[in-house]
């Protein structure tokens, strides 16, 4: 009989913190907690990079989640050879069981902050998973190893880019790795935004308390499980597949993604907003400059920018949450 994969142990509830394993290869196992699983190369010592591969903070994007559990059955059946340091993360694991975004509040809202005694499960298991990485990192920031955050999305609607990545805004006194931006390339990523702000996510809370070099990528649109056979992950899944391997690839031979930058959020901050366009327009569509975007009770939200586009809208928002992002193309001015 085929043995279950990681992830179907972990959504029957099956997976725990156990103690460590070899496989026949020299890799070192260990799952850490719930979903989580690392792994580690005979030799650690020599390793080129400490790796962290997360999929599922949002219960209904399935199709990293499915990637990612591909990956993990390809190292448990020795079939790829671990030589980096890997940390592999199942984030909403009852959102997953579901089918659902989430089941109170959205993970991906409720990193960077401190624990608090009312705290519901999603706020539990993210304070869980920012303990997982900072544990995982602290060897890499001993050592100088590069340490590498691919948070694996899907979009809630259609994109007029299918592969783009968000990479959040770096600690102070650093810059965007330029050459990190260009690697995406390889593993098929068209679009790279350049955050402008701090955001409660998994990909900025490893930026900014891990140091580590983080996107938030999406990979087309969210659907049920079963259903991606048309989502093309292949250059995604290879890529990653090197970096387990324990290889940091150049930049793309082909064209660099495109580079936009984050100009401004658009914010919902009472019952009272109200997002001028459709709340299912499709990521990156052109917004005219001078348009009213957004009408809220602190005032409206016209499009100053020339050449500027939409990304993420959503007017269903929590108060005090973003309702989309206003981006341009990175030598556009403001």
């Amino acid at each position: 009989m085929k043995p279950e994969s990681f992830l179907a142990q972990t959504l029957a509830g099956k997976t725990a913190i156990a103690l460590p394993y070899t496989l026949r290869n020299g890799t070192r196992v260990q799952v850490m907690d719930e979903g989580v699983i690392r792994f580690e190369p005979r030799d650690s010592a020599h390793r080129k990079l400490d790796l962290v591969i997360s999929a599922g903070v949002h219960g209904n994007e399935t199709a990293p989640v499915e990637l990612l559990d591909r990956l993990i059955g390809e190292v448990l059946s020795g079939r790829l050879k671990v030589r980096a340091r890997v940390l592999c993360v199942f984030g909403n694991i009852e959102a997953l069981r579901r089918g659902v975004r989430f089941v109170e509040r959205d993970m991906n809202r409720l990193f960077c902050r401190l624990p608090d005694s009312h705290d519901g499960a999603e706020a539990r298991r993210a304070t869980m998973l920012e303990m997982q990485l900072a544990r995982f990192f602290a060897r890499a920031m001993q050592d100088g190893k590069p340490r590498l955050h691919y948070d694996l999305h899907t979009a809630i609607h259609g994109s007029l880019i299918e592969k783009f990545a968000i990479y959040p805004v770096p600690p102070e006194g650093k810059a965007f790795d330029r050459e990190q931006i260009a690697r995406l390339a390889r593993a098929g990523v068209s679009a790279v935004l350049l955050q402008s702000a701090r955001a409660p996510t998994f990909s900025y809370f490893s930026s900014q308390h891990c140091d580590a070099v983080s996107f938030t990528i999406e990979l087309g649109r969210a659907r049920p499980f079963g259903q991606n056979q048309g989502v093309d992950l292949s250059a995604m899944q290879r890529y990653l597949e090197q970096l387990i391997e324990g290889h940091l690839p150049a930049g793309g031979k082909g064209e660099a993604p495109t580079v936009y930058r984050v100009s401004r959020e658009v914010m919902k901050r009472s019952a009272a907003f109200e997002l001028k366009i459709d709340g299912r327009t499709d990521n990156f569509t052109p917004l005219p400059q001078g348009m009213l975007l957004a009408a809220d009770e602190g005032g409206e939200c016209r499009v100053d920018e020339a050449d500027a586009r939409i990304v993420f809208p959503n007017p269903e928002v929590e108060i005090g949450q973003r309702a989309g992002l206003i981006v341009v193309p990175e030598h556009a001015g403001a």
